[in-house]
């Protein structure tokens, strides 16, 4: 009835898209609360890259096929599984429709794309290709995102090993080693050296693991909130640059070089396309280099001469930059580039985890062998007790 008052949830992405809904319904919105679940959330910030990826290469298909832009969204509504992301292609095409372009409409939900993204949409509505841009932006995220399952998937073993591990051995001193440690005080003889630090240690993990998990937890949190400022992310990044140059490199030249191959393909220009790589450089101390690069390219230099001044790529990825500039498909040779150091990074991983899952399996199997060792040094000596 008229003048009645409701109160209801209404799952969309943005309040835009709720106001719409109920003047559909010929209701009048006073109040509107963002409510967030946490778990809806959690979830579908671990998914979105897939999600994402789906969506690009489902429309990809739909253009292709020679389909008008809203038609295809209007199907991938129907089709699609998640409802978030249904939420997000019903708001896309609602703007649409409204008289916005495309990378108008997917800034509006910039949590779900990227700024790399939209840019690259833009481009591709201003040379009219579309069609091809989405296709060029699916294997980007495709690529990118076999990428990380391979990294993920390759520590999945070494990190299950090391927790077991871990754990094996606190139950060992907590709960095993104890109930031995009152036989050989009620003998009361003095035991070996290595059983007295295997009791001393046992006795200080029995008495005290509240302090060290407390001290577990409150580093993490401190390092965490470090982590978070300006001065305690570009520490961190200078202290992974110095120790782990080779890695860190291999990972940023291939995303570079992906990137930044991926938009001057679809026609954005140079100095832009630099400034969109940017955003996607994870280290401070490279992203801090790039900002060189543009003024570099801003003066005419190109690109592997202001690259090969500020002495953060691999020689060989910018020789192979400066052979596409030469060549005039530098766009090409970027993405040969990122192939490369792509195939080198999952050979870096590879030997990293060969050496480091038997690493891991000597030091557990010395500190069992220690533990091991020490009982039976104190069983042997109890042997010699006189009866």
């Amino acid at each position: 009835m008229e003048g009645d008052h409701h109160n209801g949830v209404i799952n969309a992405p943005d309040e835009e898209i709720v106001i719409s809904s109920l003047k559909d319904s010929r209701l009048i919105p006073l109040s509107i609360t963002r409510s967030e679940p946490k778990g809806k959330i959690e979830i579908f910030k671990r998914s979105g890259s897939k999600e994402v990826l789906t969506f690009t290469t489902e429309l990809a298909a739909l253009l292709g096929a020679g389909l008008a832009l809203d038609r295809s969204l209007s199907i991938l509504v129907e089709v699609s599984d998640n409802n978030t992301m249904r939420s997000i292609i019903q708001s896309i095409l609602k703007t649409i429709r409204e008289g916005s372009s495309f990378s108008e409409s997917l800034s509006k939900h910039p949590k779900v794309f990227t700024r790399l993204y939209i840019n690259m949409i833009k481009a591709a509505e201003a040379g009219g290709v579309i069609e091809a841009v989405m296709e060029k932006l699916a294997d980007y995220l495709e690529t990118s995102g076999e990428l990380k399952e391979h990294i993920y998937s390759a520590m999945i073993y070494p990190v299950l090993l090391g927790v077991t591990g871990l754990v094996s051995v606190l139950i060992l001193l907590t709960y095993v080693i104890p109930q031995f440690a009152k036989i050989f005080e009620e003998m009361g003889e003095a035991l070996p050296l290595p059983t007295q630090i295997l009791m001393t240690i046992s006795a200080f993990f029995s008495g005290y693991w509240w302090a060290v998990v407390g001290i577990i937890v409150v580093s993490f949190f401190v390092y965490r909130r470090y982590s978070l400022t300006e001065e305690g992310r570009y520490n961190i990044d200078s202290f992974k640059l110095r120790v782990f140059r080779g890695i860190v490199t291999t990972v940023e030249t291939a995303r570079f070089s992906r990137t930044l191959g991926t938009l001057l393909k679809s026609g954005v220009p140079l100095l832009e396309a630099l400034r969109n790589v940017k955003d996607v450089i994870n280290n401070l101390l490279i992203r801090g280099a790039i900002e060189g690069i543009i003024s570099g390219a801003k003066e005419g230099k190109g690109l592997a001469g202001p690259l090969s001044a500020a002495h953060i790529f691999p020689p060989l990825a910018i020789s192979m930059m400066k052979v596409g500039e030469e060549t005039g498909a530098l766009d090409e040779m970027l993405l040969k580039t990122a192939s490369t150091y792509e195939k080198t990074l999952r050979t870096m991983v590879r030997r990293l985890i060969s050496i480091l899952e038997p690493a891991m399996i000597l030091i557990m199997a010395v500190v069992v062998a220690f533990i091991v060792i020490s009982m039976l040094l104190a069983i042997f000596s109890l042997n010699d007790i006189p009866m």
